[in-house]
């Protein structure tokens, strides 16, 4: 853990009576993490921000003068998004999306609206003849292969409500020139099969799929398009296993000659990851208010938990933390502690599932310590259910390039301006 960031949540439990339990995001880390990204992007290729990992607008700030754009998946991450720029390139998919969502998107020029099915695509074409101008459209696909890979979360390859078979894209093609000619413009294909994986090879072997299909349909059906949007996936591990090689991803892709051609025909491949551009660089800290035995389990309990953090109970792993330890204690009485022993570490909500790691080895936990669970920049507070039992919110910090501190109220202030 960065020294800013240990430093920063000493001076919150300095600063007040009460226990510790925040958000402390490393702005500047992001920042880092993107640069070393596009460094080893190839030629044609652009990097979106997929906010749903984390749609913090100091974060969508932070990321502005980096990325190509942003990718969202709800009108409110899209007036999110706009809320920061009115400029800055929007890719807009999910595959509910509401008329009066598509209407709204169009008048807030996103750059593409990813279609996902036949029926979305008949809504553009009407609301765009109605409105008299054109949009430009990806369409979204589900492949039938068995040469996906699969992780935990599967988006493509089989039944799916994401996006539409690729035995669709005849009709969808012939949708577009017979009823949607000068309403919409097809302007390349979107693919988003899988989520979190960590096998770089497997990933450039998938996309390498997709860019084959986009030749194969573009030769067939005589089409002029300029994107391929590759989706995301790219994923981040918690149990201290290897995590993705970006940059043994980005020398596959180099090599890529299907990549190659597409390049020379003035096609960009768009990816838009999410959780790896932000996971490392946040922190949840939640100071330990109570330690107790149970049938000879030890348990220490946080001001915080699932409510704050729901990523350990929704994919059932246990969250990587560091100890910070701590001089608060203000009592005559023994301050109860756990020593060279296994303990639960528990929320304080009034359910057994509210668990952020199970059985995790201590050296030393006390009542006052404090809990720093990383990785926890991505789906993490905004997957939550924050008003469950109706404790308070977290309070949410942020480091900047310069390691200035900036606090939850400063940063509303400047989303606000």
């Amino acid at each position: 853990m960065k020294s800013s960031v240990w430093n920063m949540i000493h001076e919150l439990q300095r600063d007040s009576e009460d226990p510790v339990c925040a958000y402390v995001y490393d702005l500047a880390g992001i920042q880092e993490q993107v640069r070393h990204m596009l460094h080893t992007l190839p030629r044609g290729t652009r990097l979106f921000y997929a906010i749903k990992a984390n749609p913090d607008s100091r974060i969508i700030e932070a990321l502005l003068p980096w990325v190509h754009g942003f990718e969202v998946a709800s009108i409110g991450e899209l007036l999110k998004v706009r809320s920061v720029s009115s400029e800055v390139p929007i890719l807009f998919g999910g595959p509910g999306k509401k008329e009066n969502e598509l209407k709204q998107a169009i008048e807030h020029q996103v750059s593409f609206i990813h279609v996902e099915s036949l029926l979305e695509l008949r809504r553009v074409i009407a609301i765009a003849t109605r409105r008299g101008e054109e949009v430009r459209i990806l369409l979204r696909i589900n492949l039938r292969s068995s040469t996906l890979p699969r992780t935990r979360i599967v988006m493509g390859g089989g039944p799916s409500p994401f996006g539409m078979d690729e035995e669709s894209v005849e009709e969808a093609i012939r949708v577009i020139r017979e009823e949607g000619a000068g309403s919409v413009r097809l302007c390349g294909f979107h693919f988003h099969s899988l989520s979190n994986n960590v096998d770089a090879r497997l990933h450039a072997e998938m996309i390498e799929l997709y860019l084959q299909k986009v030749e194969m349909w573009q030769q067939a059906y005589d089409l002029h398009l300029e994107v391929i949007n590759a989706g995301g996936g790219f994923g981040v591990t918690y149990d201290g296993s290897p995590g993705f090689d970006w940059s043994l991803f980005t020398s596959l892709i180099e090599r890529s000659e299907a990549r190659g051609r597409l390049a020379s025909r003035g096609i960009q491949l768009y990816f838009e990851p999410g959780r790896m551009l932000v996971a490392d660089h946040g922190y949840y800290a939640a100071e330990v208010t109570d330690i107790k035995t149970s049938h000879g389990q030890h348990f220490a309990v946080l001001r915080g938990g699932t409510h704050h953090n729901r990523l350990p109970a929704s994919w059932g792993h246990n969250h990587p933390f560091h100890i910070m330890s701590t001089d608060r204690w203000g009592h005559s009485f023994a301050r109860p502690e756990v020593r060279d022993n296994k303990v639960h570490v528990v929320g304080e909500l009034c359910t057994p599932k509210d668990r952020m790691h199970s059985d995790a080895e201590v050296e030393r936990l006390r009542v006052g310590d404090i809990v720093v669970f990383e990785k926890s920049g991505a789906y993490c507070w905004t997957i939550s259910h924050h008003d469950f039992l109706g404790h308070p919110h977290p309070a949410f910090h942020y480091l900047t390039e310069d390691n200035n501190h900036v606090n939850s109220d400063e940063a509303c202030q400047s989303a606000r301006r």
